[in-house]
């Protein structure tokens, strides 16, 4: 740390549990304001950026795109904080977190019913290798095909 009380980029990384190239990406697309720098050209990170680095970092663990994080950034900056806007920012990603279930649930069917029908594992057919092979027919596509659908109603409903 130097005298103003600011770190370099490995501290900040430490003290956060965020990756340097991570932190230098937020930087250049702009999550993450240019830091100063010391007289030998070294990042230096003040509270600040430990707070938005933090604020970016709680955001993507609960699985908002890089987009989404940018618009929260830009509503957390602005002095009345329109709670409205964040959260139709929210409640489309909930609406996505929710497509994203319910395609895991079908992969579990379809992998559950696979794995069913593979019995003990001891005969030479391989029902598993066998849907695999199968492309757009199998079971596989039954998922892609919802998921697509999905997708779509999704991207309609943000336009």
């Amino acid at each position: 740390m130097d005298g103003s009380g600011r770190v370099a980029i490995g501290r900040l990384a430490r003290h956060t549990g965020t990756n340097i190239e991570t932190i230098r990406y937020y930087e250049k697309i702009g999550l993450l304001p240019a830091p100063g720098r010391s007289s030998g050209g070294y990042r230096l990170y003040g509270t600040d950026h430990f707070k938005r680095l933090n604020f970016v970092r709680r955001a993507r663990v609960l699985g908002f795109s890089i987009d989404e994080v940018r618009t929260l950034l830009r509503l957390a900056d602005e002095r009345k904080r329109p709670c409205a806007e964040a959260r139709v920012v929210a409640e489309g990603h909930l609406a996505d977190v929710r497509t994203k279930i319910a395609d895991l649930k079908a992969m579990e069917r379809v992998l559950k019913a696979t794995v069913a029908r593979c019995a003990d594992g001891t005969g030479s057919d391989c029902p598993l290798i066998d849907a695999l092979h199968q492309g757009a027919a199998g079971p596989g596509s039954q998922i892609a095909t919802a998921r697509g659908t999905r997708r779509k109603r999704s991207v309609r409903r943000a336009t």
